[in-house]
């Protein structure tokens, strides 16, 4: 049995993947910086670890053969962490012979993002959390060539689905549904990347099953689910059963906010993301794996407001892959 550690493991992405993995047969140990994990099966070994203490993070990760780096500092600390966290688990999966797993974001192509993005579409850091990512990429793509440190990129749009709030979805797009309201961060007629994370985390599950195929440093683009405002909103309205009215932010005002308010100025950053188009192709991943795991838009819209406490959903999503 392949033994997994979950980095971030009460993160909306590790525990996504934790659940995943576990589903799918794997031992998994879940790491985090308390050492607890949240709604996670009893059988997962839980760890403490402090990502910023080397040392402290190889302990946590020992017996593993693959690691999940779900690891993400607030915003404000992107710029002091991001970095320092990624050379701390290159050290552990290079200690370890490990395979490192990344959930990476769209970030990387800035205001540069083509309404199509594809594998061969090239970086531009035109934003300080674009830059950051790009450096940390390259970490990773440096350590596979000199140290043969292997790590597999799944590059997804925004997250959606889980329990696990601070989101867009879950803090913006759902925040008012009980009052009847559809919120929204842009243009409603403008398509926008969502990733549905049980199916990005079937992903992960399912390329792990793939690795003797993978060269020591990978990356592809899963391509979830492309969504207008509209759409979403419709989505939202099938699973509450009544209409909605729309609202949307005032970043002028949020722009001005973050003059003093550091986490403003940082989620203002991003907000090109809503008012400019964009969707990931996938076509390499669905090269190697045939089939990518998608959960009809609807239903998975209606799990993931359930999720929240919102509505109750009609189909139970697909079971998830066992490994190869």
């Amino acid at each position: 049995m392949a033994t997994i550690a979950i980095l971030g493991a009460n993160g909306r992405v590790s525990n996504a993947a934790a659940r995943a993995f576990h589903a799918a047969g794997y031992r998994v140990i879940a790491v985090s910086r308390s050492g607890r994990a949240e709604r996670l099966p009893a059988d997962v070994t839980r760890r403490a670890a402090d990502a910023l203490d080397r040392g402290s993070l190889i302990r946590a990760t020992e017996g593993a053969d693959i690691l999940f780096n779900g690891l993400n500092a607030p915003y404000t600390a992107w710029s002091k962490c991001a970095v320092p966290m990624g050379e701390n688990v290159m050290a552990a999966a290079r200690h370890h012979d490990a395979v490192h797993l990344f959930p990476g974001n769209v970030y990387n192509y800035g205001h540069a993002i083509p309404s199509t993005v594809c594998d061969g579409t090239g970086f531009e850091g035109s934003t300080r959390k674009g830059a950051i990512r790009i450096r940390l990429e390259r970490l990773f793509e440096d350590h596979a060539a000199r140290h043969g440190v292997r790590t597999v990129i799944v590059r997804a749009g925004d997250f959606y689905g889980g329990t696990q709030t601070g989101a867009w979805f879950d803090l913006v797009i759902a925040s008012k549904l009980a009052k009847r309201t559809f919120t929204y961060p842009g243009p409603m007629g403008c398509p926008h990347s969502w990733a549905y994370l049980p199916d990005l985390a079937a992903t992960f599950v399912a390329l792990a099953g793939h690795l003797d195929e993978l060269s020591d440093f990978e990356s592809f683009l899963f391509p979830g689910h492309t969504m207008t405002g509209d759409e979403m909103k419709a989505h939202c309205e099938a699973a509450v059963g009544h209409g909605l009215r729309n609202a949307g932010i005032p970043w002028p005002l949020l722009r001005a906010a973050g003059l003093v308010m550091p986490m403003w100025r940082e989620i203002c950053e991003v907000a090109y993301l809503w008012t400019v188009p964009h969707r990931l192709d996938g076509e390499k991943l669905q090269m190697l794996m045939g089939t990518i795991p998608r959960t009809d838009p609807q239903v998975a819209v209606a799990h993931a407001l359930a999720d929240l406490g919102i509505g109750v959903p009609a189909v139970t999503p697909p079971a998830l892959p066992k490994p190869a």
